[in-house]
């Protein structure tokens, strides 16, 4: 019979699987989490075990679902404890201890609101995704969202994030209970700001003293999180179960890079997340910039050159010399130089970090679902970048090849009849499918202002650069790609 995981058979792991350095038992809770999906227990709950491996404290994680019973039923029976394998040129295999509690909110949630209540309870973290939060497009509380307008009926039943966070906040204040820090840990831009704002206006919308109260008492630091999740499947199990010895019904993988900023910013005491690697700045922006220009562009640069070259993942393209040796000239002399260092951090490294990560033969991340909603993309990631080096009189031939590779990728999605995963999916495979492969195609697209604002799309440079370059990826076949990312 097949033993599970569980603290009575952590002793009898194989020496080779890591476990919890600090006495569970001794370990209060002192962090609530919203959201214990796979990213939290691959990140923010590794870094919270790390920090209670060197420092100790009453850190530990009761993990909230909002929905769905999954993750409790799956770890209550274990105690909280489950496997992290990380994915790399060595396999790793650890088990991991900092979530003492489980629960599913609809069926516990006197208990999620009295923890949430509790003296103990001192900082709330949130990986929920960005529709989570219930924001409108311009960021503000969403008050005709279904979940915010149950919740401001009904305050002392919450079922939204927010919604369970200021009915908290709400009984501590009422007893003199300082508030706790909240934490979003989900990838928004200025996430703990947009966070801040709506919590502070559902408050109001409840209590006017309750939402200056948190105004000025809540601390909402703003947070940076990377590192590569893929999803928990019956191989990975299997993986666990002949590497340990015991089943885990819910095990994480993960690669082995993993980032997280926060901004320094706590209203309530924090871990020794300091001690485990956590950066603590008063800049995260600076930290997302960088990802943004040198992770993100240059993961769509492999989505749509990458792809139209045939290869499947990030590794795959990586293995083809003349797409990883334009990758790294487009970061190193295209990119870098326009991104402004967070202090004290050093961007070359970084680089060669993100480089080591694309090379990663462990790690199956498509190179079709980074290619998908490339209009929203592509002027974030990259267009900022050409835009730099155009007010230098720089050349920018390597970035505008990205862009021409992304319109080649339309047409033929469009040739082919094939979907497209994209808000403007219609308008672009309508351009796509009157493209004839003369420079008239680059126009087409530099038609679209809700993608080229028009002081880039009439730049007479920038039009150049691209009808030569979507001109040297000819039809965006395989020979040509190559061809085209060698000779720049």
């Amino acid at each position: 019979m097949t033993a599970h995981l569980s603290p009575a058979t952590l002793p009898t792991l194989p020496q080779t699987v890591a476990r919890p350095g600090y006495d569970r038992a001794v370990c209060g809770i002192g962090i609530v989490h919203f959201g214990p999906g796979a990213f939290h227990r691959a990140h923010q709950a590794v870094y919270t075990d790390d920090a209670l491996a060197l420092d100790g404290g009453d850190w530990t994680i009761s993990a909230v679902s909002l929905k769905s019973p999954g993750v409790r039923d799956a770890l209550v029976p274990q105690d909280g404890l489950y496997t992290l394998v990380t994915l790399d040129r060595t396999i790793g295999h650890r088990v991991i201890g900092s979530i003492r509690e489980v629960l599913c909110a609809p069926e516990a949630q006197s208990h999620v609101l009295a923890r949430l209540a509790a003296p103990a309870t001192r900082i709330v973290t949130i990986t929920v995704t960005e529709k989570g939060y219930c924001l409108t497009a311009a960021g503000e509380l969403d008050t005709s969202h279904p979940d915010i307008v149950h919740d401001l009926a009904h305050p002392e039943t919450p079922v939204s994030v927010i919604g369970y966070v200021v009915a908290g906040l709400r009984r501590r204040r009422a007893v003199g209970l300082p508030p706790y820090t909240v934490i979003s840990c989900d990838n928004m831009t200025d996430n703990g700001r947009r966070l801040g704002r709506a919590t502070a206006q559902y408050a109001a919308a409840l209590d006017a003293d309750l939402g200056a109260w948190v105004r000025e008492y809540v601390a909402f630091p703003s947070t940076m999180v990377d590192s590569i999740t893929p999803a928990t499947d019956d191989a990975l199990r299997q993986r666990v179960l002949d590497a340990t010895g015991v089943a885990d019904a819910w095990p994480i993988q993960r690669e082995a890079f993993t980032q997280w900023v926060i901004e320094d910013r706590f209203c309530n005491g924090r871990p020794a997340w300091d001690k485990a690697g956590v950066i603590l700045t008063t800049d995260v922006g600076a930290f997302g910039r960088a990802k943004l220009r040198l992770l993100n562009g240059p993961h769509s640069a492999l989505a749509y050159l990458g792809g139209l070259a045939g290869a499947e993942t990030v590794a795959d393209a990586m293995t083809t010399p003349e797409l990883a040796g334009f990758l790294e000239r487009l970061m190193l002399q295209d990119v870098l130089p326009t991104v402004t260092p967070p202090a004290g951090y050093d961007l070359a490294q970084y680089a060669g970090q993100i480089l080591e990560r694309f090379r990663n033969p462990a790690i199956r991340h498509l190179l079709a679902q980074i290619a998908w909603d490339g209009s929203q993309k592509l002027p974030y990631r990259l267009f900022g970048v050409i835009e730099e080096r155009l007010g230098q009189g720089l050349s920018i031939s390597r970035p505008a090849l990205v862009v021409a590779g992304w319109m080649h990728f339309v047409r033929r999605r469009a040739a082919e009849g094939a979907g497209l995963t994209d808000p403007l999916a219609p308008t672009l495979l309508d351009i796509g499918g009157r493209c004839d492969g003369t420079a008239a195609d680059v126009d087409r697209f530099l038609a679209l202002e809700v993608m080229f604002a028009p002081a880039l799309a009439t730049d007479t440079r920038f039009r150049a650069a691209l009808i030569d370059a979507y001109a040297r990826l000819g039809n965006g076949g395989r020979d040509a790609v190559l061809a085209a990312v060698a000779a720049l």
